[in-house]
């Protein structure tokens, strides 16, 4: 499956969740499928994005590790059906709005949980999640750099 109708399949499941257990899954879910796009680009993406889709691999796969790994079988797990990047930027918009998303889940979870443990695996996704987002972003800004700018008169 192509990567944005992964990441729009997980966050309808992300929005569509409201006890804790569950929305810890679909962060879990989201960190590991922004992970695989991160080694996906890594190795099949433009070469200017390299470098910061290997970060993206790893700021994600420390999101994933702060949580505890949900029980799902492998055809539930989004990040194994990714099998298409599509567009590099519409795939990178994209997966910035699910990140950003589990930002405010999370937050939204922690202000709601009354035990240390779980809030504190929050902020921890938190800080992962908004690591993962800025470095979407300057993925997004060096495909932005790489883009010819067309000459006025072609561009009218």
């Amino acid at each position: 499956m192509d990567a944005v109708r992964l990441i729009v399949t997980s966050r309808r499941a992300l929005a569509g969740t409201s006890d804790a257990p569950e929305v810890m899954t679909q962060v879990w879910q989201a960190q590991a499928l922004a992970q695989a796009i991160g080694s996906r680009l890594a190795v099949f993406g433009p070469p200017e994005l390299r470098g910061e889709a290997l970060g993206l691999t790893e700021l994600a796969g420390r999101g994933c590790g702060v949580l505890n790994t949900p029980e799902l079988d492998l055809k539930d797990l989004l990040a194994a059906q990714l099998t298409d990047l599509g567009d590099a930027r519409q795939a990178l918009m994209y997966l910035g709005g699910l990140l950003g998303e589990v930002g405010i889940a999370l937050v939204g979870l922690a202000c709601a949980v009354d035990d240390e443990s779980t809030y504190w695996q929050c902020m921890e996704a938190i800080d992962a999640a908004d690591e993962s987002r800025d470095r979407v972003r300057e993925m997004l800004r060096k495909l932005a750099d790489a883009q010819p700018v067309l000459p006025e008169r072609e561009a009218g």
